[in-house]
């Protein structure tokens, strides 16, 4: 067919059809079975649409005007309009029912699903895998294992797609949503916004990496930042000065964390909330949102003191929280420091405390 059509035009063809398929190839283990929904949707859409053009057609000839030149009264058919009935009911049912079960079998992730977080803004889409690996416009994934995204957008609405998987979700300012899938071949595919996001969403384009469990794991090894998400919390939380609240003793001003997530948690209105990342961010944004029973409202908000990447580490954090060791070592080494600190300015101001250092700061650290 290329001796008929210009070259440039036959390999412009040739790339298209190759990068940009109508239809993806399945490389997931939800794909086959949303094609063959969508197959059968697409099946049922043919033998109706053909049914009612030769209907409409074998009547037209049948009691056109030249052989029937006056109207006749044609009396009901109760077995007929049962068939007409049940028949289209019935194809509705299968349709419901099929889709129902994709829909719950789609949104519903296995419980051992690794779990990575991406953030999309204007225009590209951030990825932080739990250990500190950050990619831009790019993420990779093992093979056979199941992944679920936790995303949020921090500006407008987008829409993370990978046709290829048959995954597609919204991704909504200030809220969480998740998505699943576990990629069943090796190899580079299409991630696409498929939201319209403002002047350059036809850039907000990326590459999904599906690669072997060996390479992905030497992926990671060679793509650490030398932080976790976990620890960059951890420090975020110490700064924020969260430590003093949460400590986890008895006298603690806010809710104990460790073992919290996953936790129901009372709040001083009724009822019980359950902890997710959710809650956890919306705790931190917005304090009053779920005040916990026994604790009085006296967290402050900070809105607009931490990214949404901040947030993820913070809740990060407090996920891998299995006891208050950690919290305690971060709050000693922190007051440490403070009074080591009030010590040596003290000492510009007082000869003694400048000949004493130490023995200045020590009944602080004791007192914890």
């Amino acid at each position: 067919m290329h001796t008929f059509i210009s070259p440039v035009l036959w390999q412009f063809l040739v790339k298209w059809l190759t990068h940009f398929a109508i239809f993806p190839p399945e490389a997931s283990g939800i794909a086959p079975y949303t094609d063959a929904l969508y197959f059968y949707l697409v099946a049922i859409s043919i033998f109706g649409f053909v049914l009612v053009v030769l209907l409409v057609t074998v009547f037209s000839v049948l009691y056109r005007k030249e052989r029937s030149p006056e109207a006749t009264q044609i009396e009901g058919s109760t077995l007929l309009e049962a068939t007409w009935t049940i028949i289209p009911l019935a194809l509705f049912m299968v349709t419901f029912v099929w889709g129902a079960l994709l829909y719950f079998r789609i949104f519903n992730p296995p419980t051992n699903a690794m779990n990575i977080y991406v953030v999309g803004k204007q225009w590209m889409w951030k990825a932080e895998h739990p250990g500190g690996q950050h990619e831009i416009n790019a993420l990779h994934i093992p093979v056979g294992r199941p992944v679920q995204l936790t995303m949020i957008s921090q500006d407008v609405f987008h829409s993370f797609s990978i046709p290829a998987f048959r995954v597609k979700r919204e991704v909504i300012p200030g809220r969480y949503t998740t998505v699943w899938f576990e990629a069943t071949q090796p190899g580079e595919y299409h991630l696409f916004c498929t939201q319209y996001c403002g002047t350059l969403h036809s850039q907000m384009i990326g590459t999904i990496t599906a690669m072997s469990q060996q390479d992905y794991e030497a992926w990671t090894a060679g793509s650490t930042s030398g932080m976790s998400l976990a620890q960059n919390g951890e420090r975020l939380f110490a700064s924020l000065g969260c430590n003093s609240c949460h400590s986890g003793d008895a006298a603690a001003r806010g809710p104990n964390l460790a073992q919290v997530y996953g936790a129901k948690l009372p709040l001083s209105g009724g009822g019980y909330a359950m902890v997710d990342d959710a809650f956890l961010r919306d705790s931190i944004l917005n304090p009053t949102m779920h005040q916990t029973a026994g604790y009085a409202p006296i967290m402050p908000t900070y809105q607009g003191q931490i990214s949404e990447e901040g947030l993820i580490d913070i809740v990060e954090y407090i996920k891998s929280l299995h006891s208050n060791f950690r919290i305690q070592q971060t709050l000693n080494t922190s007051q440490v420091q403070n009074a080591v600190q009030e010590g040596i300015s003290g000492a510009g101001h007082s000869g003694e405390a400048a000949a004493h250092p130490a023995s200045a700061a020590q009944p602080k650290v004791v007192s914890q």
